[in-house]
């Protein structure tokens, strides 16, 4: 079993035969942070402020445009299906464009990938914004995708290198709010800007924040070091676009198209497979791949990436399944929605600025474990609402579920990264959002899909009393007032069982959630928790159980 020290531990005492060997594994470099590369706080504060500004707009435009749809159809002039593209372009092409980050910002330095993401995804925004046609807009969107997907992972990395171990809980804790705040008000400030202005506003509202940050990443930022003589691995890009271009868009268009049924579901089924069994062979055997491989070889990174991608599928999932079921059910407008799902936001802030203060006192596994305990809680309580849930309820239990996400968040990240090397990060913090992306799709096509599966099926089984024949509703009073025969009469049955449908496949759904998210709690705890020595290294040590050779 692994034994983990620290600097507070006395020394490792000379081995005799009665101690087993002891053999220290830690990163082959030994990296200081560059905050001394600032004059002052201020500057550095500048840094992170504009660091955390980009990951929260990119994370902000994932879910910003849902609630505007329906007007951007009519100005759009576009169907109900040709509009789902804005969200869709831009997801696939953020989706793809994550995973070379790590390459580009040791080719060309993190400012200089980090600015020009900054500057395309403000002027995409503002195309976005201004576009007259849906043809104008899937392509600006696209644009948006790929100019802005570098922002998360190269924010999640400029807080790795300015911080040491000891300070990086808080240091994620900032990013966290950006990536966990972004999709959760999203819907609410999405709703507000379209109900007071207009939709195009969704897209003017990155401007200013764009432009602020551009600026002071210019005047600030200090680290600029690349590697003119690093080749890029074509193949491996082209073979991991096409998986993850074709799954997205398989997974977008899947709930629309009937999934297999479809002819074209099949075809971008078969390119996704077809495309990550090329990625893989290649990966393992090409000298240089275009992700490096000792990634891979570090368990706690992989066990991460598996929590990564639940918490990713459950803040995408409930965040779309929340928004219809107060407003088709319990009747509140886009607006009033918005301003009931809010308070999440506020739960994840609270957690994660709690959390940064606590994670060099408290085992991690430990906060991911309470708070799973609160996300799970949380998605059981929303499978008991019913149309009439009250707005304290409501409130408290949104809170709760984001206290819990924030919770499993940080320290999630401060696990993953412990033990990994300074040139292995850039792909690494690539790598989580990726698979957080491809989690969040994920979610989103299943939960959706089972929703529209289990209310024909509750809507079906209903339908067998709703007859003639039904004694209930043919003798004495019931027969009087709600005649089956008579069409307004058959209207009104129709609506109430579909309410009721809705109500079962909701509840469903939630709880489909709550049974596929117990599988956190073992992989949380075959984390191993990292600890660090006087340098501010992680450091671990392993038992092993050969016999030792006594020193002299």
């Amino acid at each position: 079993m692994p034994l983990k020290i620290c600097a507070r531990h006395p020394p490792v005492p000379r081995l005799t035969p009665a101690f087993p060997a002891v053999r220290l594994r830690m990163p082959h470099t030994v990296e200081t942070p560059k905050r001394h590369h600032y004059k002052s706080p201020f500057e550095l504060r500048i840094v992170v402020l504009c660091a955390m500004t980009g990951v929260l707009m990119q994370a902000l435009n994932t879910t910003i445009a849902n609630v505007a749809l329906p007007y951007m159809q009519g100005g759009l002039s576009a169907s109900r299906e040709q509009v789902t593209w804005v969200l869709t372009s831009y997801i696939a092409a953020a989706a793809i464009m994550t995973a070379p980050v790590g390459w580009l910002a040791a080719r060309f330095g993190k400012k200089n990938i980090f600015i020009a993401s900054l500057v395309g995804f403000t002027i995409t925004s503002m195309m976005c914004g201004a576009a007259d046609s849906l043809t104008e807009m899937v392509i600006f969107r696209l644009l948006q995708g790929v100019l802005g997907a570098a922002m998360a992972p190269l924010s999640q990395a400029i807080m790795f290198d300015l911080y040491p171990p000891e300070e990086r809980g808080q240091a994620m804790a900032y990013f966290g709010i950006g990536v966990m705040l972004g999709p959760i008000l999203g819907p609410t400030l999405g709703g507000w800007l379209t109900d007071t202005y207009s939709w195009r506003w969704i897209f003017y509202v990155n401007v200013p924040f764009g432009i602020a940050a551009t600026i002071g990443m210019i005047a600030f930022f200090k680290d600029n070091k690349s590697d003119a003589s690093l080749k890029f691995d074509w193949s491996g890009f082209g073979f991991m676009a096409l998986g993850v271009g074709a799954l997205q868009l398989m997974l977008d268009r899947g709930t629309t198209q009937d999934w297999f049924s479809s002819t074209e579901i099949v075809i971008e089924c078969v390119l996704a497979g077809f495309g990550f069994y090329l990625f893989i062979v290649h990966m393992f055997t090409f000298a240089k791949p275009f992700l490096q491989t000792a990634i891979f070889r570090d368990r706690n990174f992989m066990l991460a990436m598996v929590l990564q991608f639940v918490v990713g599928a459950v803040l995408l999932a409930s965040t779309a399944l929340i928004p219809p079921f107060l407003q088709n059910l319990s009747g509140y407008t886009v607006l009033e929605t918005g301003l009931l799902l809010g308070p999440r936001g506020f739960g994840t802030i609270a957690a994660m600025l709690l959390v940064g203060r606590m994670s060099n006192h408290v085992d991690p596994r430990t906060l991911m474990t309470i708070g799973a305990c609160f996300m799970l809680w949380s998605l059981w309580q929303m499978s008991l609402w019913k149309p009439s849930v009250e707005s304290i309820e409501l409130y408290f239990t949104t809170i709760v579920q984001g206290f819990g996400m924030g919770l499993i968040f940080t320290p999630l990240q401060l696990v993953a990264f412990a033990t990994m090397t300074g040139n292995l990060r850039p792909d690494g913090t690539s790598l989580m959002n990726l698979i957080r992306n491809v989690g969040s799709a994920i979610g989103i096509s299943i939960t959706t899909t089972f929703l529209s599966d289990t209310m024909q099926a509750v809507h079906a089984e209903l339908t067998r009393f709703a007859t003639p024949f039904n004694r209930a509703l043919g003798i004495n009073a019931p027969s009087l007032y709600e005649d089956l025969a008579l069409p307004p009469t058959r209207a009104a049955y129709e609506v109430a069982l579909n309410i009721r449908a809705a109500i079962d496949a909701y509840a469903s759904d939630f709880r489909f959630m709550f049974y596929v998210s117990l599988i956190v709690f073992p992989v949380i705890w075959l984390l191993e928790r990292p600890a660090y020595s006087t340098s501010g290294h992680a450091v671990r040590v392993e038992v092993t159980a050969k016999s030792p050779t006594v020193p002299s």
